[in-house]
Order: C-alpha cells, then sequence, then structure tokens
C-alpha cells in the first residue's frame, strides 16, 4: 500500500507476522541515500521537522515494524530484521552505500545493520541511543512513563507522560509536547511487545570495537531514557566515533530538529 499525501512517499510493506511502514524520497543523486531507523513507538510523522532541515539527498525512514493481531513466531530479531531491510532497499533501487542513522530503539538496529553489512553501511549515525540491554539505566520516573504510554496510549495523561520520556525543554515547558501529540499514532499493543522482544538480551557492548565506519553519537545532556553515559560508552567503544553532545533530553530530534540536522549533514558530508 503506498500513499502520497505526506511529503515522504509512504508505503506499508507485508512481510510475514508484521508490515514495515516506511517513507521514501528519491531526492537528488550525487549523495549517498540515508536510511533512518525510527525509535520505539514512534512514527515517521514526528520527524518532519529534522527531515525538512536536511538536504536534498536520497532518503528513507523507517517505522519499527507494525505487528497488528498476534506475534510472529518465532518474534523477529535485530539481525532478522536488518536482513529484511537490506532486501527492501535493494528492491526500492538502494544498492549502493547509504548511510544509515538510528533513533533511540532504532540505534539498535542500526547498529545490527552497520555490523552485518559493514560494505554496505558508509556511515553511522546513532541519535539518543545506547549498547541495548547492558547499559546506564535512566531514572524510574522515566520508565514508568514509558510503560504508561505502551499501555495508556490514549491517555488524557500521555502529555505529562510523553514530557517525562522526552526529558529537556519538553519537561521544563510541557507544554511544547501539545505540538507533536498530534502528528503521533499510539502503537498496538502486539506492536511494542514484539520492539521489547527484540531488545531482549541484545547488546553491541561485546563487539561495538569491530565497528569500522566513521560513526556521529548524538546525544541529550539531559537525557533521561538513554543517559548521557551510555553516549559516552558508544563513542568510546566504536574506533572511529564522535560524540556531540546537545543541551536537552531525548527528543531533541523534536526540540531542535535544525540543529540536529545541521550536525548530522556536517558528520556525512565531510571528507
Amino acid at each position: 500500500m503506498t500513499t502520497s499525501r505526506h511529503p515522504l512517499q509512504i508505503h506499508v510493506l507485508a512481510r510475514p507476522g508484521y508490515a514495515l511502514r516506511l517513507g521514501l524520497r528519491r531526492g537528488r543523486a550525487g549523495n549517498p541515500p540515508l536510511v533512518i531507523f525510527n525509535g520505539l513507538g514512534a512514527n515517521l510523522e514526528l520527524l518532519d521537522g529534522f527531515v525538512a532541515a536536511l538536504d536534498e539527498r536520497p532518503l528513507v525512514v523507517i517505522d519499527a515494524p507494525i505487528v497488528e493481531a498476534a506475534l510472529p513466531f518465532p518474534p523477529y530479531r535485530f539481525s532478522n530484521l536488518v536482513r529484511e531491510v537490506d532486501t527492501v532497499l535493494i528492491e526500492l533501487g538502494f544498492a549502493e552505500p547509504i548511510d544509515v542513522m538510528g533513533i533511540s530503539w532504532g540505534g539498535f538496529v542500526a547498529q545490527q545493520f552497520a555490523l552485518q553489512y559493514p560494505n554496505r553501511c558508509r556511515r553511522l549515525v546513532l541519535a539518543a541511543s545506547s549498547p541495548g540491554v547492558l547499559m546506564v539505566p535512566g531514572p524510574p520516573t522515566a520508565l514508568i512513563a514509558m510503560l504508561g504510554l505502551g499501555m495508556l496510549p490514549g491517555s488524557l495523561g500521555r502529555g505529562f507522560m510523553s514530557a517525562r520520556v522526552l526529558g529537556g525543554v519538553f519537561l521544563r515547558e510541557p507544554e511544547r509536547v501539545t505540538e507533536h501529540l498530534g502528528r503521533l499514532a499510539p502503537s498496538g499493543t502486539w506492536t511494542q511487545i514484539a520492539q521489547l522482544l527484540a531488545l531482549w538480551g541484545w547488546s553491541s557492548l561485546p563487539w561495538l570495537s569491530h565497528l569500522r565506519q566513521p560513526t556521529l553519537v548524538l546525544a541529550g545532556s539531559e537525557d533521561p531514557v538513554a543517559p548521557l553515559a551510555n553516549a559516552y560508552l558508544l563513542a568510546n567503544l566504536i574506533p572511529d566515533a564522535t560524540l556531540t553532545v546537545l543541551e536537552d533530553g531525548h527528543g531533541f530530534l523534536l526540540s531542535r530538529p535544525l540543529q540536529t540536522a545541521t550536525c548530522t549533514l556536517g558528520f556525512l558530508t565531510r571528507p
């Protein structure tokens, strides 16, 4: 299924047990395509400001897989997911080396892609992410708010819970969350369970030192979900990594789209 209302051409591709929802922009030839793996419970419309601030390079934004009725058996793992994504990218005409970006949960998928396809992944950007289950945890209030958003997606208190999760400027000015809630399409229960099961037992710590791609680690100084210590772990263990810290929380792509896009493009276009 395809729709063209959004600035990105949106496709929903059926796969055994789940569906992949992605936004596609063919862009201008000459620059490597940028493939963005979205965060847990997020949808690509939330990245409109960030996408608008990027240059005209080819772009693919991939939401976490959608699971409608019941969990696929066996549940998908990141290794299987990136294999499927690579097949989809080739079908879309992106057989050349690509730049890969992962946001939060999507950062796990991006790290897995860089490991499995070192010749396909030219550069890697990890935003508000961590090494997986072996990470420095955030405060319990952020975890409780994440569980609340997952279990009560239509709750009247989701603005309050979102501010607790996003942190930074959204925690100081909770009213700013409202402008983004209208673009939020809450995930179904099975989808969220599948996302959490994919993460269960997964950690990149044992093999981060094997990643050879130039890597940009973007982190919020006040991130309640993936505290700043995790960014230092990533940047110190990946051999060719650069760390950039933004004075904000977990949601800096929403609150600072232009600054985040500038940092990302500066990294992707450097010699």
